[in-house]
């Protein structure tokens, strides 16, 4: 599967050529979750923010952070639905802000929708 806007889409199967079979592609990392489709591989088209700098890819379980502080939880409800303490949240917000270049949560679920990261 391919993740990322339908421009990076476009570039990476591009590249990518006949060299591998992609079995669908979406607009963000929780859409492709979303389908249900059974894959190999997700492969993120978005690598750099829209003024091309370069940040670091996310883990699947700062994602799954990342969508709760989206639907505007707390971190003990987040740490409730992951079955996690909240400090283990606090840490995950801590990275992500960090990767996204974020100055707080409120700024890293923008820059992670302005991405293609998450959907809302």
């Amino acid at each position: 599967m391919l993740v990322g806007s339908a421009e990076e889409r476009a570039t990476l199967r591009a590249r990518l050529g006949d060299l591998l079979h992609i079995v669908g592609e979406y607009p963000s990392l929780t859409a492709a979750r979303r389908s249900g489709i059974d894959a190999d591989a997700v492969l993120s088209a978005a690598n750099a923010s829209s003024d091309g700098e370069q940040y670091e890819s996310l883990t699947a379980r700062e994602i799954e952070v990342l969508d709760r502080l989206a639907e505007g939880l707390s971190n003990k409800a987040i740490a409730a639905r992951l079955g996690i303490s909240d400090q283990t949240v606090k840490f995950h917000v801590a990275s992500i802000c960090g990767k996204l270049g974020a100055a707080n949560r409120t700024d890293a679920v923008r820059r992670a929708i302005r991405r293609g990261l998450i959907a809302v």
